[in-house]
C-alpha cells in the first residue's frame, strides 16, 4: 500500500532531476549567404566558430527567498492602495453628510433668521420656568445681525 503511493512520487522526483541536469550542448556561430548570423547547435557551413556557453544551476534557495520579498512588496503595496481608496471613500462619505447637515442648518437657521424678523419682540428663557426677559431694541438689533450671519454662513453656496 505505502509503495503505491511513493511509485508517483519517485516518478515525479525522477522526471524533475532530469529536467534540472539538462546537458548543456555546443554552440556554432555561422554566417549564411546573405550574411545573416545564424547561432545553431550543429553548422551546416565551414568554417564555424565555437563559442563556450557557460552555465549555472539556479539557486533555489534564493529564488525562493527572492519570491516570498516580492511577495511581501506586492502585499504591502495592495494594502496601502487599498487604504488610500478606504480613506477616499470615507472623506467622500463624510463631504456628502457634511453637505446634507449643511443643507439641514441652512433651512433652520434661514427660518430661526426668518421667524426673528417678523416678530415685534423677542425674548430669552429668564431665571425660573415659565419667566420671560424681553430684550431691549439693541439686544433685539443683536440677536437678528447674529441670526443673519449664521444664516449666511450655513447657507453659502447652496
Amino acid at each position: 500500500m505505502e509503495a503505491d503511493r511513493m511509485k508517483p512520487k519517485l516518478t515525479a522526483l525522477a522526471a524533475c532531476l532530469l529536467a534540472v541536469t539538462a546537458q548543456a550542448g555546443e554552440v556554432f556561430k555561422t554566417t549564411d549567404s546573405e550574411g545573416r548570423t545564424i547561432y545553431t547547435d550543429r553548422p551546416q557551413t565551414l568554417p564555424a566558430e565555437r563559442l563556450d556557453v557557460r552555465t549555472s544551476t539556479t539557486d533555489t534557495v534564493e529564488v525562493a527567498r527572492r519570491y516570498d520579498e516580492q511577495k511581501k512588496q506586492y502585499a504591502e503595496a495592495d494594502k496601502a492602495r487599498t487604504d488610500a481608496v478606504q480613506k477616499a471613500t470615507d472623506a467622500k462619505k463624510t463631504e456628502e453628510l457634511t453637505a446634507e447637515d449643511r443643507a439641514k442648518r441652512c433651512v433652520e437657521s434661514r427660518e430661526r433668521y426668518e421667524s426673528m424678523m417678523n416678530a415685534r419682540r423677542l425674548f430669552e428663557p429668564g431665571s425660573t420656568e415659565g419667566e420671560r426677559r424681553y430684550l431691549s431694541s439693541e439686544e433685539i438689533d443683536a440677536a437678528r445681525a447674529n441670526a443673519k450671519q449664521t444664516m449666511d454662513e450655513f447657507c453659502t453656496g447652496q
